[in-house]
């Protein structure tokens, strides 16, 4: 199998059609759909492909781009070492050194670094929990939000305030003495407005969603309930989303910008997915043509 592009999945959607009822793998064959056409269009020939899959020769694809790679932060050594490996043999889109700092949160202290307004962060080295109730209380907070540096699909994520701590140290504990957390005040903005996601090629805005926790969560994830909704973002989001991209070094060809309100008032990036974010393509399929765009110059 090869072709100029490859798009990038994870074995678990593999498949070229949707059982019946199977939204979640519909919604991913549908967008992929809208891409590989504009990419036609371009005269680019493009394939899906699992990027664990053990026996892929790479290099016979002038490009790789990660689209649905969902499993990577549960197979995180595996996904680094394909990472060099695919690396070696063609190009990937996003760049490989941008998809590394990507996949630890860490990044946010770099972007906050370099001007971007980003929602106040502590990290918890690993190895370094010195329990809930000493977090919060040196944080000056009194509700938080815990979850560890490298994961996905809110993997490990606790809201947690003084009457939670003590339950949350039994089921954190054991997990920081073995990869790092970060910890960020609980803004209440997310029960009421969400967090709006800007999605953005070539370093400008395309299009945007606001996604809402279902009743009683915080998690505004699918997985977990979440729904998402078509969003007209402020030109104060646009710029935002655009300058967090333009932070991010080296530039990446596409990307999403998460952000909400924090306790200012401000707009401020919750997260920057640049490796295998969700793009809701569905929801505005002239952004399948920015993002064909984006790949063929890359390509």
């Amino acid at each position: 199998m090869g072709a100029d592009v490859a798009l990038l999945t994870d074995r678990r959607y593999v498949a070229a059609d949707a059982a019946e009822g199977d939204w979640y793998l519909g919604n991913i064959l549908h967008e992929d759909r809208l891409l590989r056409a504009e990419l036609d269009r371009l005269g680019l020939s493009s394939a899906r492909a699992d990027w664990s899959r053990p026996d892929q020769d790479w290099s016979a694809f002038r490009c790789a781009v990660f689209r649905t790679t969902w499993d990577y932060f549960d197979r995180f050594a595996d996904f680094s070492a394909w990472l060099d490996r695919a690396g070696r043999q063609t190009r990937l889109c996003n760049p490989p050194a941008t998809v590394r700092w990507n996949m630890d949160k860490h990044y946010l202290a770099d972007l906050a670094a370099r001007g971007v307004r980003v929602v106040r962060t502590r990290f918890v080295e690993r190895g370094g929990f010195a329990g809930m109730r000493a977090l919060l209380d040196e944080a000056g907070w009194d509700e938080a939000v815990i979850k560890p540096c490298v994961s996905g699909a809110a993997r490990h994520t606790y809201r947690v305030g003084p009457a939670d701590a003590a339950r949350l140290d039994a089921v954190v504990r054991p997990l920081a003495a073995a990869e790092s957390f970060l910890l960020q005040p609980f803004e209440r903005s997310i029960l009421e407005d969400g967090e709006d996601s800007l999605m953005v090629f070539r370093g400008r805005y395309s299009h945007a969603v606001r996604k809402l926790a279902r009743p009683g969560d915080f998690r505004v994830q699918d997985d977990h309930g979440g729904t998402v909704h078509p969003y007209h973002p402020t030109p104060a989001q646009i710029d935002l989303a655009e300058r967090a991209m333009a932070a991010c070094d080296p530039a990446p060809a596409y990307g999403r910008v998460d952000m909400i309100r924090d306790h200012e008032g401000q707009f401020a990036v919750m997260e920057v997915e640049l490796i295998e974010p969700e793009l809701w393509l569905r929801f505005h399929p002239p952004a399948a043509a920015a993002m064909a765009e984006a790949i063929a110059d890359y390509v």
